[in-house]
């Protein structure tokens, strides 16, 4: 099968999260010389698939078949791909089916690999992500089966293909304070504690802010304010409170407990409650690793072209792999129609990715 028939097939299971609408086994079933192992919880179906060609390193690709729901606006059936001046259009052909065909494809046609190939399937990335990744990666430590290198085929590149691999990938940080006044009336000012009053005078100082001045791979580290909301939207009565939301995406120079003493440092003496939660880490693979030298030079063989190494973005399920001292990158065809009405890819990348793949998988570690 070619990849992109392969990719088509994909396509055409309508695998909204948590829903694998039968996809992985489709690909256990296609990919018959590997182990298969499921582990499944909540609803959610992970599939590993893994084979041992000889003594070596792990090298594993990663991915997954669940996607958003479709949505208005789309010209065609998202989940009938249609083929249309060189570009196919179905919901999942950027994000991130093309990456899974690509890899899927290439572990099909290797016949021998330095070591241990396998792959890693999720129907819950888009969603919570609670119960697939990361489920996964716990039961692989218990039977000893953590791969050395991950690739993660996320959508990477931003104008032409090949141009950016991602070699980490920001934190986030979550953060709400509510500022505790006194309600009064707005011609009694003095009566009351205007949290609104109190709030303005240390927004300058905060808003926007760089916590971190980033380094050669993060940018600084800034804190967002998201929303602020206050009052009975009247206006001759001052609030009892304030609440105030925030996000900082942050690198690995800012934690959150510099964040908790930022906040602190701003409010210090105010009738205040924060509430702090981090749903990602930040992560740096170095470039120096086997896995970023060998996409770097297949990208390079195959497109002509060296890629940039970023971490701009929002989160993936690389994060939960980066967390098990797994060396972890990204590489996928561009990403500008993800999540969109008409989303797109070319049978051009989804062609050059699997050549990639397959490059890196003859390659590696040589």
């Amino acid at each position: 099968m070619h990849v992109v028939d392969l990719l088509l097939k994909l396509l055409s299971f309508e695998s909204v999260t948590p829903d694998d609408a039968g996809s992985l086994q489709f690909i256990e079933e296609y990919l018959d010389g590997y182990e298969a192992i499921y582990v499944n919880k909540e609803g959610v179906k992970n599939l590993f698939l893994t084979k041992k060609f000889s003594e070596g390193p792990h090298l594993c690709f990663a991915g997954h078949v669940d996607v958003v729901p479709a949505g208005d606006g789309w010209e065609t059936d998202p989940f009938v791909p249609v083929i249309k001046e060189g570009k196919i259009y179905a919901r999942g052909t950027q994000d991130m089916k093309s990456g899974v065909a690509a890899f899927v494809q290439a572990c099909y046609n290797a016949d021998h690999f330095e070591g241990r190939l396998s792959i890693l399937l999720t129907s819950d990335e888009e969603g919570d992500a609670k119960y697939g990744t990361q489920i996964m990666l716990e039961h692989l430590k218990e039977i000893d089966l953590l791969p050395d290198s991950c690739i993660v085929a996320e959508p990477t590149c931003e104008k032409i293909f090949g141009d950016a691999i991602k070699v980490g990938r920001r934190g986030s940080i979550n953060g709400v304070i509510e500022k505790h006044g006194k309600q009064g009336h707005a011609a009694y000012p003095e009566k009351a504690i205007n949290p609104i009053h109190k709030v303005a005078q240390v927004l300058p100082s905060m808003a926007g802010v760089n916590l971190d001045d980033g380094d050669a791979y993060f940018g600084p580290s800034q804190f967002v304010i998201t929303d602020i909301r206050a009052g009975m939207e009247v206006t001759n009565v001052t609030p009892g409170k304030l609440k105030m939301m925030f996000n900082v995406r942050n690198s690995t120079k800012t934690s959150l407990q510099d964040v908790e003493d930022f906040v602190h440092k701003y409010f210090s003496g105010m009738n205040y409650d924060l509430k702090l939660s981090q749903s990602a880490k930040p992560f740096l693979t170095e470039t120096d690793r086997p896995v970023v030298h060998a996409i770097d030079e297949s990208i390079q063989k195959v497109c002509g072209i060296t890629p940039k190494h970023s971490t701009a973005g929002g989160t993936s399920d690389a994060r939960f792999i980066a967390a098990y001292g797994i060396d972890v990158i990204e590489f996928g065809v561009i990403n500008d129609t993800i999540h969109a009405p008409n989303e797109r890819t070319s049978i051009e990348e989804v062609d050059k990715l699997y050549h990639v793949f397959s490059e890196l998988i003859k390659n590696f570690n040589r």
